[in-house]
Parts: structure tokens; sequence; C-alpha cells
């Protein structure tokens, strides 16, 4: 049975691909999961369901990251999940997941397509970190989500990873400036992951695959819980102590 001490932790992005495994791994190690979607309402609900069988609490709300007018509409239904489903005002952590992928050229980027990874992949994580600060707890943790493309440099994804880049200085920012409260901020970066995410390129496209593993240290392409593994560890007590870090979780790609 869960208790009110239970931590919980909101994890944008969480129906599937890389955020599904956070939500459940985080879960295996005790965590109860708010989880958002943007528009598979079904495929977050299962993630609750499993996430229930574990034994664990969850609940599931529906968030674009890109429409910042949304978020004061989230905020006041996170308040209310919090007070129905668990009869407590705060959560303990944040995971800034919710992404989108985009393939383009530098001199083939539009505005239209800058401006919205702009929205989802910054703007989006900044405000709604900033927004949801009055429920969170003390001591809690953050983590930010970025990739190994703000390392190393692949034609076609100069935007996205610019993004990226600037969220990973966010996170400096954020553990400086929260660091009064005993909040912690980190950055996740993934390597290729196979997944749906840009298409599913990384999973479907065998020579893409093949390259990604031929150039990876450890031999393969990553797998969704190679990441929610590394995520649910950065939320637990053992890992309190590490703030303001990046940690790529690549397998070793372009060493």
């Amino acid at each position: 049975m869960t208790t009110s001490t239970t931590p919980i932790a909101l994890i944008t992005g969480g129906s599937r691909g890389l955020g599904r495994s956070m939500a459940l791994q985080s879960a295996r190690r005790g965590i109860d999961v708010l989880l958002t979607y943007r528009s598979n309402q079904q495929e977050a609900e299962a993630v609750v369901a499993e996430i229930q069988k574990s034994g664990r609490r969850a609940a599931a709300l529906q968030l674009d990251v890109g429409v910042t007018a949304s978020f004061d509409r989230f905020v006041d239904q996170v308040r209310e999940v919090l007070k129905t489903h668990w009869q407590r005002e705060r959560f303990d952590f944040l995971v800034n997941n919710a992404g989108i992928g985009a393939h383009a050229a530098f001199a083939e980027t539009s505005e239209a397509q800058f401006d919205e990874l702009m929205r989802i992949h910054l703007k989006g994580p900044f405000f709604l970190t900033q927004k949801l600060l009055p429920l969170f707890n003390d001591g809690g943790r953050i983590v930010n989500i970025s990739t190994g493309l703000a390392r190393f440099a692949l034609p076609g994804y100069a935007a996205y990873a610019a993004m990226k880049g600037a969220i990973e200085v966010l996170t400096r920012y954020q553990a400086k400036e929260l660091g009064g409260r005993g909040i912690a901020v980190n950055v996740v970066a993934p390597g290729a992951i196979e997944t749906d995410f840009g298409g599913g390129a990384v999973r479907d496209n065998k020579q893409l695959n093949d390259f990604v593993a031929s150039q990876t240290a450890l031999g393969r392409v990553g797998k969704p819980d190679d990441i929610g593994g590394v995520v649910a560890s950065l939320l637990s007590p053992e890992n309190r102590w590490i703030n303001a870090q990046r940690i790529e979780a690549s397998g070793g790609m372009f060493l």
C-alpha cells in the first residue's frame, strides 16, 4: 500500500518510448508516477495500469508542452490530481522528457520547424518547470533530457541539437538557482535509441541501425530501458548528491 511519504514523479511524455520506460522503471524503484501524454490517452492509461499492477499509484494528464498558454490550467489539474489521488499538495521529481524528432539540413530548416522545436524542447520545459515550482517539494530532483547530438554533430540535426544544447546550459542555471531549496537538477543525454522517435528511423532502418552500432563502443543501438534506468536511478536517494551534471547514456557513441 502506498504511503503518504512515497515520492511522486511527474514525467512528461511518459506514455511511450523513453518516457514509458522512465515511468515503469521509476515505479519499480518505489516511486509513484504522474505522467503526461499529448494525444493518445489509451496508450497513457495502459502505462498507468501497468504501474498500478506493480503496486504503485499512477495517473495521466493530457499536455502539449509546446503550448505554454495551457500551463496554468495544467498546473491546476496537477494540483487536483495530487489532492484526489495522493491526498498531497506537492510532488518530488520532475522529468522534462516530452519531445519530437526532426531531421532537416541547416540550409533547409524552415523558421516554422525551428519555432516548433524551440517551443517543445526549450520554451516548454523552461516555463513548465517554472510554473510547477510552487508544487515542488524542497529536496526534490529535476531531470532534463538532452541528446548525444549536443556533443557530436551529425548533419540534419542543427536546430534540434541547438535546443538541447540550450537545455544543458539551462540545467546548470536551474541547479544553481534552485539549490537553496535543496533541489538537484541534472541532464541526461541519450544516444541513438530504438523507438518510434523521429519516425522510427534508428529502429527500422537496418543500414542506419548497423552504422550506429558500428560507431558505438558497446556494439549495439540503445534500447528504451537503457535510458529509463538511468533517469530512475537519478531519482533514487543514493544519487541525491549528483547535481548540475550532464550524463550521456549512449553506450559510447563516436568516442
